[in-house]
């Protein structure tokens, strides 16, 4: 059973803070052999929430979801990770889940864009999501756009 949380950043013990990180980290920089910037100043933002899914205390999802106007004019959700131990049993579709419900209860009605590495398109088109660029590389890795659209 996975337990979720939905903290502003100042919400955020040093503990939570650290854990989120390094499951970031570890998915996003070692995992894909991708050095870039984790920390990009948007976390703390007013309007940016992290949902975090622990199970037995640990962290094993995250996504992080933002305010219209901070990554795209819409809402969206980005940073999106499971810890690689705690894969194979539907984890993924469960935060993906649970990430678009919080934003219906933050940004009612909102449109949801996402910055997706390409491999992951089908994925994300099981939940509505349709690309509106190409594809293009961002640090290296082939990415595009997708939104769910509301109206």
């Amino acid at each position: 059973m996975i337990n979720w949380q939905l903290l502003k950043f100042e919400e955020l013990t040093t503990i939570q803070l650290y854990e989120l990180l390094k499951l970031r980290v570890d998915v996003f920089v070692v995992e894909q052999n991708c050095p870039y910037p984790e920390l990009d100043d948007k976390d703390k933002l007013q309007g940016v929430y992290q949902l975090i899914g622990y199970q037995e205390d640990v962290i094993v999802a995250c996504a992080r979801l933002l305010k219209p106007g901070v990554s795209f004019n819409n809402c969206s959700i980005g940073r999106i990770a499971t810890k690689y131990s705690a894969r194979g049993n539907g984890l993924g579709h469960k935060l993906m889940n649970k990430a678009l419900i919080e934003c219906q209860n933050l940004w009612p009605n909102q449109s949801i864009d996402i910055q997706a590495q390409e491999y992951l398109k089908n994925f994300y088109q099981g939940y509505g999501f349709i690309g509106y660029t190409d594809s293009y590389l961002e640090d290296d890795i082939p990415h595009l756009d997708m939104r769910l659209e509301k109206v």
